[in-house]
């Protein structure tokens, strides 16, 4: 812009003046536009990016390259065995949190680990320009040269620091026969590696197996398959290995496995999927990512699911109490054949004969009837809701209602237990006397296929043989909104929660027309104006109520629920077992909704009302309270149509001044409608006035071309003349002066 000299400014307005003479209406915004643009000295005024600055304090032992640096990444972690990078974005809130929590594993692992952070949003370096990161921050861990391994876990310092000690040591040697049984007694899938280091320091196939097992942490980052090494040929019989280079997955409920080596690849990728694709898991762990995200609809589509919500140390050398137990229940209840188990496994013995298939008869329709014409009928064999000294080993085979087990981390997770209905406190769940414990823990049952759940209230035990019992004795948890304290005010519509619904719709003194509605709801907005002017109509009458529920935040017992929303529901009194429905075929306005009451309140007809004393002084005393009672009806109807009749009358005052004000707006539009027109034939004789006016333009102009040629061609001639006038005069002179000196010559 500053290179734009005032000529090529005065060039540009001679070009923009003839366009104005070709078409001035047509180019005249433009023009001015390329005049300001090509003529402005104004600089940019965006400020430059400022430099990055340390994103970790300087007493933090992390190396915070925030200039971007990535080939610096490279140098430290070739010197280092373990690597920790962390890819962060200086405005990311999350890299902001997850800040204080690597630098307390920074401050615990610098020892061991080299921690390097690597700042990925600065456009000059080299992290922005070479990688290409979806989300923030990022963590990759290198063994060696092994990776990278992405952390995804939850950004907390405790999961973070089992992951690096996970990498740190991938493998858990197990020296005698002792720590392989101990190894295997835990309810995780275990793999074990036999390698004997006899003819080399390290065998071929250790550094495979190391590989897979760092490899399994890129798909599990709890690292709950564990992998163990065995280097003595006679601990290696306890789990009768005794080729070398073995590969063992342990499993409790069918054989164990050998990897194939004849049939797959000895590779770390192969050997982390055949584990991955074989093993047996008994407690799930589910750690939802605080986001949108389908990873517990997922879960929860495959069947009934027991979620169990217990406080978890990641960094703690033995599971909780509550989980050790649950996890054997777990184990107890899939053990349907331990035919296949090995020695330390026989505790779980049981042997299912319920597990078979049946061919369904054509002449039968009915499972239940194949069922129970059976011999070997599974149903009596399962214990008794009741009872709660009887074990669930094999229950998993025992029932149609299997169950799988998932845990998750109450810290990190609490605002699903509370939706679940855990109490807003964390109050126990268990306790030491019937297998609970007070440490904050909540498990529930969730169905999604009959979209019901149940809340633990007792022992784990009897809570999941309950719900395995063909006649389940579990109570339906409903979650709701929590009722407002004190004497609430007043309103004209009651809003009623999970708690006060059924006191308040089955009432018997009261009709109730109940509103369903949610938040979310665009249509139930919309009438809720028709709805309170109901409630202001019968808000004189004491024995009609007009109420409303949320559906979306109250959860309703099943015989209560609508199929859409918003619906409207009438229960009249006396007859609540009569409720009916507001019809779809019918919009939903005031005068509709007053005859829909009309016609079905239980005021004017108590068929189902108790029985009273037909004779003597009781009957004529209750013939005069229904008399009384329907003369404050017909009272509070008389009051209602005045109501009604005030508010046509309002609405007819009022639709006929907006009558007078359409027939003054359509004046004004007229007499507008006439001035544009006239406005508009101006602009049409201004218009072709101006284009006659430009056309005798350019006719002078024309005219003044022809003249200047004319002159210049006259300025020609002219001075074509005056050239042979002077050339005539010039040869007289010479002529004469020829003469003069001939005639002196000749005297």
């Amino acid at each position: 812009m500053d290179l734009i000299t005032w000529q090529d400014c005065l060039n540009s307005l001679h070009m923009l003046n003839i366009i104005l003479l070709c078409d001035c209406d047509l180019f005249a915004p433009l023009s001015v536009t390329l005049l300001i643009y090509f003529c402005s000295r104004a600089k940019n005024v965006v400020a430059a990016a400022r430099p990055p600055v340390r994103f970790f304090s300087p007493d933090a032992p992390v190396v915070d390259l925030y200039l971007g640096q990535l080939d610096q990444v490279e140098r430290l972690r070739s010197v280092a065995e373990v690597s920790f990078i962390f890819f962060y974005a200086p405005w990311c809130a999350h890299s902001m949190a997850a800040r204080q929590e690597v630098q307390q594993v920074a401050k615990k692992l610098a020892k061991q680990v080299q921690f390097v952070a690597v700042n990925c949003w600065w456009s000059q370096g080299k992290c922005r320009r070479q990688t290409h990161f979806y989300h923030y921050p990022v963590i990759h861990l290198f063994y060696r040269r092994f990776g990278p391994i992405e952390y995804r876990g939850p950004f907390v310092a405790p999961y973070m620091e089992s992951f690096v000690l996970r990498v740190i040591t991938p493998l858990t040697y197990l020296p005698s026969r002792a720590h392989v049984e101990e190894f295997l007694a835990y309810h995780e899938p275990r793999v074990v590696g036999f390698f004997q280091f006899n003819s080399s320091p390290q065998p071929p196939g250790y550094i495979t197996f190391l590989s897979s097992a760092l490899q399994a942490l890129k798909w599990d980052f709890r690292g709950v398959v564990r992998f163990g090494v065995v280097t003595n040929k006679q601990v290696a019989g306890a789990i009768s290995l005794t080729e070398d280079e073995t590969v063992f997955l342990h499993r409790r409920f069918n054989s164990s496995l050998i990897f194939p080596r004849n049939d797959l690849n000895f590779t770390s990728e192969a050997i982390c999927r055949w584990v991955f694709e074989n093993h047996e898991t008994v407690l799930q762990w589910l750690q939802p990512p605080g986001t949108k995200s389908r990873l517990l609809e997922e879960e929860l589509t495959k069947g009934p699911a027991l979620l169990l919500f217990v406080p978890h140390n990641p960094l703690g050398t033995q599971p909780s109490p509550v989980l050790q137990q649950v996890a054997d229940i777990a184990v107890r209840y899939h053990s349907c054949d331990n035919s296949h188990h090995s020695s330390w496994d026989k505790s779980f013995s049981f042997r299912s004969l319920c597990c078979q298939s049946v061919v369904l008869p054509q002449s039968s329709t009915s499972v239940c009837e194949v069922c129970l014409s059976l011999s070997r009928c599974c149903l009596h064999q399962i214990p008794s809701p009741v009872s709660i000294n009887n074990g669930i080993t094999g229950l998993r085979c025992q029932t149609n209602r299997t169950l799988r087990f998932y845990v998750l981390d109450v810290a990190l997770n609490w605002p699903l237990a509370v939706r679940l209905g855990a109490s807003g406190n964390r109050s126990a769940s268990f306790d030491q006397e019937d297998d609970r414990s007070d440490d904050g823990s909540f498990a529930a049952i969730v169905n999604l296929k009959d979209e019901v759940h149940y809340v633990l209230q007792y022992t784990p035990a009897a809570f999941i043989r309950n719900f395995s019992a063909p006649y389940s004795l579990l109570q339906r948890h409903l979650v709701g909104e929590e009722d407002k304290k004190g004497s609430p005010p007043r309103f004209l519509i009651t809003e009623l929660t999970t708690s006060s619904f059924l006191p308040s719709v089955m009432d018997l003194q009261k009709d109730v027309l109940l509103f369903y509605y949610t938040q979310w709801c665009g249509f139930c907005s919309v009438l809720n104006h028709i709805i309170i002017q109901l409630a202001r109509l019968l808000q004189g009458n004491g024995t009609i109520t007009v109420a409303r529920v949320n559906v979306a935040r109250n959860d309703l017992p099943w015989e209560f629920m609508v199929d859409h929303v918003p619906s409207i529901l009438f229960f009249p009194r006396y007859r609540k077992h009569l409720s009916v429905k507001f019809p779809d075929n019918l919009p939903i306005t005031l005068p509709n909704l007053l005859r829909f009451i009309l016609q079905h309140s239980g005021s004017l007809h108590h068929a189902h009302k108790p029985s009273v004393e037909t004779e003597g002084p009781g009957h004529s005393a209750f013939l005069r309270s229904e008399f009384l009672t329907l003369q404050r009806e017909v009272q509070a109807l008389h009051h209602a149509r005045e109501r009604l009749s005030q508010q046509l009358a309002q609405l007819w005052r009022d639709n006929r001044r907006l009558k007078f004000d359409t027939r003054a707006l359509e004046t004004e539009n007229s007499e507008l409608q006439q001035e544009r027109q006239s406005l508009e034939e101006q602009h049409r004789e201004k218009s072709r006035q101006l284009s006659e006016v430009v056309r005798r333009l350019q006719e002078l102009a024309d005219a003044s071309e022809n003249l200047l040629n004319e002159n210049t061609l006259l300025r020609v001639l002219l001075r074509v003349l005056k050239d042979k006038t002077e050339a005539r005069e010039q040869a007289e002179v010479e002529r004469k002066e020829t003469e003069q000196k001939r005639s002196h010559m000749a005297s």
